[in-house]
């Protein structure tokens, strides 16, 4: 067995299961002789009691011998092949002899031992097997030529010792082909294992979330970010991603993909931004438990064969932790500011609003009044963003009462539609019925007032074009959403959009949304912009943006 390299061990175990075929083989044969003694009655009568029979029965015998012994001592290679092939050359030239010789037709049965060697010994000791079964093929022929002075056949025994030599070089070739071939895929095989290792390492280790999914959004795994992203305890079991209500959300985003045509093996650029809610689930998918999860989607399709075996990565980033990261960043350094703001901005910035309100009431040019419009405008926004800053520097202190939506929900469409001087039908507030929250009211009509300021810059100010509504989740917390008619906000704001000091508009300080938020976390719910899919025109779901307030605690109403 031994080769010019070392063979691995999967080649050894191959070679010796190679070995056992061969004694099986072996014993195969020496049956078949014995029956062909038994069945042929007049070779039967001649020879009971011969060489042919003794040899026959003996050679079963070492063969079963042979079996055993392979089976329960696998050492010494090429010891034991090389006395089995001794052995049958041995007992098939007994057998030559005794049938008498060539024209007996039992030299074939040389190719058995010589083939076995071709295949599982180095060449040399196969070409010699061969030499040794064609020398005595030879001797043979003479030795019938100067005993008995006959003419036999020196042509055929010639033919048939080089028949012999063709076979072992034919055999030996394939063979160490096919070795060559075998070691490869076993050295290939064991770089694959070393590689899924160090992948797996990888992926475990990463922050992100990976999920591998069928067309259908079958789940087949996912690593332990996914897991803790989306609250899977233990191993991921096959589930379909909309037989759980809560990711629903991840369900309608996938589907949303796969109707675009994308590259394979490419991520895609486009990111979609989903919420995963708090759930209660069972087994293998215990449920989470504790706050929403914004994830950031993105998707790849994995190049197969067939589209049967067509798998999916989702790559899901918590955009939780980093919009987390980013406010923790931007309050630290705004944190040693806020002591001074009162005094060193604040009384000035009152001076400025008194001067300009006194030039106000000399100046009545409309230049002026113009000039002075624009300062009282600035001097308004920037004591604006000092209130919100002097506002992060001391959490507020929730009064949290149940609050019935319906009646709390009118009252602020009146005021806030008033204020405003907006129509009648412009903001459209959704059936709560006897619903209740646990909710600070001032805090909640701060919170809300925010986001419908937000709303008025890019509603159409058509009938409804501003929406309010409550829903239930599939865990029963109360939603209030809201949502209006103009332009979504693009994924690449959506990703900064709760940072403090971020903003789009030229009017806004960045501070209010930041705040909306801290005021609901005081009160134990969520502010978040979701991207909702709703039922569109032919059929088709469109995402559709709008702020969502999770209630942590719903009341029953």
């Amino acid at each position: 067995m031994s080769r010019r390299q070392p063979l691995s061990a999967q080649s050894r175990a191959t070679f010796w299961r190679s070995l056992q075929a061969l004694n099986i083989t072996r014993i195969v044969i020496a049956l078949v002789l014995l029956l062909y003694l038994v069945f042929d009655a007049r070779l039967a009568h001649s020879i009971v009691g011969s060489i042919y029979a003794q040899t026959c029965i003996s050679y079963l015998v070492l063969a079963l011998a042979f079996a055993i012994v392979t089976t329960c001592w696998k050492r010494r290679f090429m010891a034991q092949l090389g006395s089995q092939v001794a052995i049958d050359i041995i007992a098939i030239s007994l057998l030559y002899l005794d049938a008498g010789g060539l024209r007996s037709g039992l030299g074939i049965l040389y190719l058995f031992p010589l083939a076995g060697a071709a295949i599982l010994a180095p060449l040399v000791l196969a070409l010699f097997s061969a030499a040794l079964a064609t020398l005595f093929l030879l001797a043979e022929s003479v030795y019938q030529l100067l005993l008995f002075d006959v003419e036999p056949p020196l042509v055929q025994s010639g033919l048939t010792g080089a028949a012999l030599f063709s076979v072992v070089l034919v055999f030996n070739r394939l063979a160490s082909r096919l070795i060559g071939q075998e070691e490869l895929a076993a050295r290939r095989g064991v770089d694959l294992k070393i590689q899924q290792a160090i992948n797996e390492i990888v992926i475990d280790d990463v922050d992100d979330g990976i999920l591998v999914v069928g067309h259908d959004g079958l789940v087949f795994t996912g690593n332990p970010s996914a897991r803790r992203m989306l609250g899977l305890d233990g191993g991921t079991t096959l589930f379909r991603l909309g037989e759980v209500a809560s990711f629903e959300p991840i369900a309608q985003a996938f589907a949303a993909w796969l109707r675009v045509p994308h590259n394979s093996g490419a991520a895609s650029d486009d990111p979609a931004y989903v919420t995963v809610k708090p759930w209660n689930g069972g087994g293998a998918r215990r449920g989470r438990l504790d706050q929403p999860a914004h994830l950031k989607l993105r998707f790849a399709r994995v190049d197969t064969p067939d589209e049967a075996l067509e798998r999916i990565v989702i790559f899901m980033q918590d955009v939780s932790a980093i919009e987390s990261q980013a406010q923790q960043l931007k309050l630290a350094s705004m944190g040693r500011l806020t002591a001074s703001i009162a005094h060193e901005v604040r009384n000035p910035l009152s001076a400025i609003g008194h001067a300009t309100a006194l030039l106000a009431e000399d100046l009545s040019g409309p230049t002026e009044t113009r000039l002075l419009k624009i300062v009282g405008d600035n001097v308004a926004r920037v004591n604006r963003m000092v209130e919100d800053i002097l506002q992060l520097s001391r959490k507020a202190q929730p009064n949290a009462e149940p609050v019935r939506l319906k009646v709390f929900l009118a009252e602020l469409k009146a005021e806030f539609s008033e204020t405003h001087g907006l129509p009648e039908d412009m903001v459209w507030i959704g059936a709560a019925g006897e619903a209740e929250v646990r909710f600070d009211a001032l805090h909640l009509r701060e919170v809300l007032v925010n986001l419908l300021t937000n709303a008025i810059r890019y509603a159409s100010r058509a009938s409804a074009s501003i929406r309010i509504f409550p829903e239930r989740d599939a865990a029963g917390h109360i939603e209030l959403h809201v949502q209006d008619d103009g332009p979504g906000i693009t994924p690449q704001v959506r990703a900064h959009l709760f940072e403090p000091f971020y903003t789009t508009s030229s009017k806004g300080t960045g501070l209010g949304l930041y705040l909306a938020r801290e005021l609901c976390l005081n009160n134990g719910a969520m502010l978040d912009y979701e991207y909702r899919f709703e039922d569109g025109a032919h059929g088709a779901q469109d995402a559709s943006g709008r702020f969502v307030i999770t209630f942590a605690q719903p009341v029953a109403g």
